[in-house]
């Protein structure tokens, strides 16, 4: 794994064009979850602190996502079994020549301490959260386009209008909810990321395909893409096989693949 490699000995990746756009694909469930809790985590993290009402309903709206999928699943659970697989992966590097022992040391004490967070929550993570009636009022009205205007809940309303330290206070404690379950899930999709590095790869008239050892447990494919470019990456695939194709938006018509060939870099993350 790239990520606890002595840089002294590491083998050097292909050189990554500045300024690309990163698409990614995961390739099981669990990896679709933690990308999308990833992502909600950063929404309400950019607004969390920003004074406006609209701000803070933009930043709650965000913590309602993570705990509709949280609460979906046993997460806790999953994540859990998830850091103690990456650490027993981890531990069998310790022998291994080329390996940066204190990273790798580091890595393993925060992956202890996750763990130990996670065991120590009673119930389900962000319990406390879905329990709250006033929390589960918006929630409930957010279902209904513009179902949270201020004639529907008066008690949002007021909510919306008390000082913003007040509101960031709140949000802070909601958010802070989840943060053992967020922590743990952004260190794995580092070390998924970090697993592999880029390689130079080609899409023969903006289509590539690759097949997968099904042996090797396969993550996460990651394409990087220079920003300049008048494309984006198609990405879809499974545990046997997946394809990228480069296509062109044109926003008021259905977008089309390109008819040539596009240099672009590829990761398979597999830990």
């Amino acid at each position: 794994m790239s990520v606890i490699m002595d840089p002294s000995t590491r083998e050097k990746p292909v050189a990554l064009v500045k300024n690309n756009i990163v698409y990614e694909q995961p390739l099981n469930e669990r990896m679709r979850i933690f990308l999308r809790l990833e992502s909600l985590t950063y929404e309400a993290a950019h607004n969390l602190h920003r004074r406006s009402a609209w701000d803070s309903r933009a930043t709650l709206h965000s913590v309602l996502d993570i705990s509709a999928i949280v609460s979906r699943a046993d997460l806790k659970t999953e994540v859990i079994k998830e850091l103690e697989r990456q650490a027993a992966n981890l531990s069998r590097l310790e022998d291994k020549p080329g390996i940066d022992h204190r990273r790798l040391a580091g890595i393993l004490d925060q992956l202890d301490i996750l763990t130990d967070r996670l065991h120590s929550i009673t119930g389900p993570v962000g319990q406390e959260v879905r329990e709250n009636d006033f929390l589960k009022s918006v929630m409930q009205r957010s279902a209904v386009p513009g179902g949270t205007c201020h004639f529907d809940l008066p008690a949002y309303h007021l909510w919306l209008q008390q000082p913003a330290e007040h509101r960031i206070r709140d949000l802070e404690r909601w958010l802070g909810a989840f943060e053992p379950l967020t922590l743990s899930i952004a260190l794995i999709l580092r070390l998924v990321r970090d697993s592999t590095d880029a390689r130079a790869a080609t899409a023969i008239d903006g289509f590539y395909q690759q097949t997968l050892d099904t042996s090797v447990p396969y993550q996460m494919i990651r394409t990087f893409v220079p920003a300049e470019f008048p494309y984006f990456a198609e990405i879809s695939g499974g545990k046997h096989r997946f394809t990228v194709r480069f296509m062109r938006q044109n926003l008021n018509e259905r977008a089309v693949q390109v008819a040539e060939n596009i240099d672009f870099e590829l990761a398979c993350c597999v830990v």
